[in-house]
């Protein structure tokens, strides 16, 4: 009887089970199956898998603090996503999982949902949507939710989740409306709270309603569950007040951040108290406390994954309060920690070149703004006002180095025999000491480094036998990295770069490469070690000829001027400026420099308030050189102004002026005077490049290549210069076809032209004049006429708007019987596209000797 019993209950329950399968029966059985089913095995793991997913989300996000943080942690993408591809395997598995509870577990009879599991597995799949950043059916899911289970009990989840949506797609007027209405209509409490205030907080940020939005986060702060949470909202709520200016507001938020120590990520309270040190009153604070503060920050041995942050704000405490070589040390000790921030590495290279700047080191400032840049986004806004910084310092580094190796230069130039030997057995002691110092050290690391091989060697032996012998291949040479990276090194050092090819070691047989060119170029180098410690192959070395040195002169006395032009304008660094002038007029320079520096020196002398020395300075200028345009200016400063008609300004635009008008060889030979005229004066690369132009215009492109070329080599850094070099690889390579176009490959545009050589202008005038009454009375064409210079010998008077070639070759038949005696100089047709073409490269005799010419 027990048998079939057993068996019976084992049908009956299997009968059961199926029956509890069905999705169609609104029974308790069937209800509780599907239920349990969808929470604790397809909505379980769907929630393990969207909280993974949700987790690499934070751990790859980076925050930056030098902003206010954003609530949410999550990084948004640009790039599109296609349906069916998603960004994170995690978020797909759980939208799976989501799916499944639906489409096996949901139970709509009749219109309406008996598995009270649905309402979870919607808002499972809004949210996996939402962290796979495809926010759209992410809305719909929660929409979803909203439209068909009403009395849900995770209804204001979704209503809340709804709304992080919309923030999502910018829609944040809409999310501020519906999450008012939710804290109205509803009495929420708890975690719920804490989310619809936050995210209420986000949305009055998006919108720049920053007052509401710390009321937000106070609310959220509390109510939340997670000290996470709580640490991030007070952290935000303290930089929002330091927005609004409120410091003392923000202190007390801060120390509530503190205050939860090790409950909330440490970098909350690291950046809370480095907040209230930035908040610090130099003035009225105790210096002391902040002081043991800083110290407590940077010995504390929890803190060593923060210390570039540390370091750098111990730097700029310690640069508000004067101690600039301490906050040097500092900021350096920040760029040594190999931080991850780049903002934070621009920005202690950035003040480190600002320092170097505000001391007048340009050379070292431009290197720091160089690493500055290389840590900022490309073509950003900060990245620009650090270029732009940079590119002011390019001249001055560029002159500074010519002044400082000419000096050197000229100061052995004039040293007794005596002090040159001297000079040059000191500078050997010091090169023998400091040779002795690198050989001590390359013994060093040599020693290191056999070790380290030796080492390495040792324990793949020791491996090898722990596991029942020795390998011979662990202690052959070739099968350690280590020792062969150390044999390849000395071989380097003992031979130097060869091929590999039979009788490598003849001295003949060194590979030459770029070390090759840097021998060639420094004979230091070529120098044996006898020579490199003796006196007399260094003072072999200094100029003796006249014309040598005079030529290092004149290159120094350049720099000077330039320098001090560039401190006094670009930097208003007079008292640098002053000194630079003051060297150059010490220094016997060329004359064309020394009435331009006096008036520089005057015109500095009076923005340091110096009046004596300017007004000794005016009068000099005024007795010595009564005639020139800076005495004029000196003499008569109510009637002169620097826009007279003798200013290289007035200069410019009257020369400009002719070249609108042809005149390209007056252009030329005035433009070679005023250069001369102007030398060292910022206006110099506007008549370079004018004169450029004017060659190109009167010789073609070749002479125009040559010049352009010039101009952008001499005058790199110049605004000038700029253009040329942007001419020269750009718009040239589009120049260079001098083929001209088969008359059959082009229908339309075309010209005619009258060649006259060495005409006389009055006589051309009256040419085209007349020309251009006949064409007045061409009937159904609008015809106009120009002269236009050839070269230097040749004009022409071009017809132009005609239709085609025919219309161009019967030009004469258009004329009427009256005009027809009027114009009789022979004429020829061309092309637009071949005339411009004769214009570039004035081969107009080619063109002319065509065969239909």
């Amino acid at each position: 009887m027990k048998r079939p019993s057993k068996a019976i209950l084992i049908i009956l329950s299997f009968t059961l089970l199926v029956a509890s399968c069905s999705r169609k029966k609104d029974k308790f059985i069937n209800r509780n199956v599907h239920a349990v089913t969808t929470e604790f095995n397809t909505l379980y793991n769907g929630y393990i898998a969207l909280e993974e997913g949700r987790q690499s989300l934070i751990d790859g996000y980076t925050d930056d603090y030098w902003d206010v943080l954003p609530i949410e942690r999550m990084q948004i993408f640009d790039e599109v996503v296609l349906p069916g591809q998603s960004k994170n395997e995690s978020f797909t598995k759980a939208e799976e999982k989501a799916v499944k509870a639906i489409q096996k577990h949901s139970m709509n009879i009749d219109g309406k949902e008996k598995n009270p599991q649905m309402d979870e597995a919607y808002l499972l799949l809004g949210k996996s949507r939402y962290f796979d950043q495809r926010f759209i059916p992410a809305l719909e899911a929660f929409n979803y939710i909203l439209y068909k289970y009403p009395a849900s009990d995770k209804i204001n989840q979704a209503k809340v989740w709804r709304e992080k949506t919309n923030i999502r797609l910018d829609n944040d007027d809409l999310a501020i409306v519906n999450l008012k209405r939710l804290l109205f209509q509803e009495d929420l409490e708890g975690q719920d709270l804490a989310d619809a205030t936050s995210m209420l907080a986000q949305a009055f940020l998006n919108t720049k309603y920053i007052d509401s939005a710390i009321t937000q986060l106070e609310i959220a702060s509390n109510a939340t569950k997670s000290n996470d949470e709580r640490g991030r909202y007070r952290f935000i709520q303290g930089q929002l007040y330091n927005k609004l200016g409120k410091k003392d507001s923000a202190n007390m938020v801060f120390d509530k951040v503190i205050e939860l120590n090790r409950k909330t990520p440490r970098i909350y309270m690291i950046s809370a108290h480095i907040e209230k040190i930035k908040n610090f009153d130099y003035e009225n604070g105790n210096k002391l406390e902040i002081t043991e503060l800083l110290t407590e920050l940077e010995e504390n041995r929890e803190n060593r994954p923060f210390l570039d942050k540390i370091y750098h704000q111990i730097a700029s405490y310690n640069l508000n309060n004067g101690s600039d070589t301490l906050a040097t040390i500092y900021y350096n000790k920040s760029l040594r920690t190999n931080s991850r921030d780049k903002k934070l590495k621009a920005r202690n290279y950035e003040i480190l070149g600002n320092m170097n700047f505000d001391k007048s080191l340009y050379k070292d400032a431009g290197a720091y703004y160089d690493s500055t840049m290389a840590n900022l986004v490309l073509n950003s806004k900060p990245y620009r006002v650090i270029k732009r910084k940079r590119d002011n310092l390019e001249d001055v580094i560029h002159y500074e180095g010519i002044a400082k190796v000419n000096d050197s230069v000229l100061r052995l130039v004039n040293l007794s025999e005596a002090d040159r030997v001297s000079y040059f057995e000191s500078l050997i002691e010091k090169l023998k000491i400091k040779a002795e110092e690198e050989e001590e050290k390359r013994k060093r690391e040599e020693a290191a480094k056999r070790n380290s091989g030796l080492a390495t060697v040792n324990n793949q032996i020791g491996s090898k036998k722990s596991q029942g012998g020795v390998n011979q291949e662990a202690i052959f040479y070739f099968y350690n990295p280590t020792t062969v990276a150390f044999g390849k090194n000395e071989f380097v050092k003992v031979w130097g770069d060869r091929v590999l090819e039979d009788d490598w070691r003849w001295s003949s047989k060194v590979n030459s490469g770029v070390i090759g060119s840097d021998v060639n170029d420094n004979p230091l180098v070529t120098a044996s070690e006898e020579e490199l410690y003796d006196p007399q192959f260094y003072i072999s070395k200094i100029p003796t000829e006249a014309k040598e040195i005079d030529s290092i002169s004149k290159e120094r006395n350049y720099a000077y001027y330039q320098l001090g032009l560039i401190y006094k304008e670009k930097f208003r660094e007079y008292e640098l400026a002053k000194s630079k002038f003051q060297d150059l007029l010490k220094s016997n320079p060329e004359e064309r420099f020394i009435l331009p520096s006096k008036y520089n020196l005057y015109k500095i002398y009076e923005a340091l308030g110096e009046s004596d020395e300017a007004t000794i300075a005016k009068n000099e200028i005024i007795d010595k050189y009564p005639n020139s345009r800076y005495a004029t200016i000196l003499s008569n400063p109510e009637q002169a102004s620097d826009r007279d008609e003798n200013s290289p300004e007035s200069l410019y635009e009257a020369l400009y002026v002719k070249h609108e008008n042809q005149e390209y060889a007056e252009v030329i030979s005035k433009c070679e005077e005023y250069i001369n005229l102007f030398d060292g004066d910022a206006i110099v690369p506007k008549f370079e490049l004018l004169k450029a132009t004017a060659i190109g215009r009167l010789h073609g492109y070749e002479a125009y290549s040559k010049a352009i070329n010039y101009v952008g080599v001499t005058y790199a850094n110049t605004e000038e210069g700029i253009q040329a070099q942007n001419i020269e690889a750009n718009i040239l390579s589009k120049l260079t076809n001098k083929d001209f176009i088969l008359d059959e490959d082009i229908t339309t545009d075309y010209k005619i032209f009258y060649k006259f050589e060495n005409p006389d202008m009055e006589e051309l005038q009256g040419f085209k004049k007349t020309l251009d009454e006949v064409l007045e009375n061409i009937k159904y064409y609008d015809l106009k006429s120009s002269i236009d210079v050839y070269n230097s010998n040749t004009v022409l008077v071009v017809v132009h708007d005609l239709k085609n070639a025919e219309v161009a070759k019967a030009f004469d038949q258009l004329i009427e019987e009256e005009d027809e005696q009027k114009i009789k100089e022979p004429y020829f047709a061309i092309a637009s596209a071949n005339y411009q073409i004769v214009q570039i490269h004035k081969n107009l005799d080619a063109y002319l000797n065509k065969d239909n010419h």
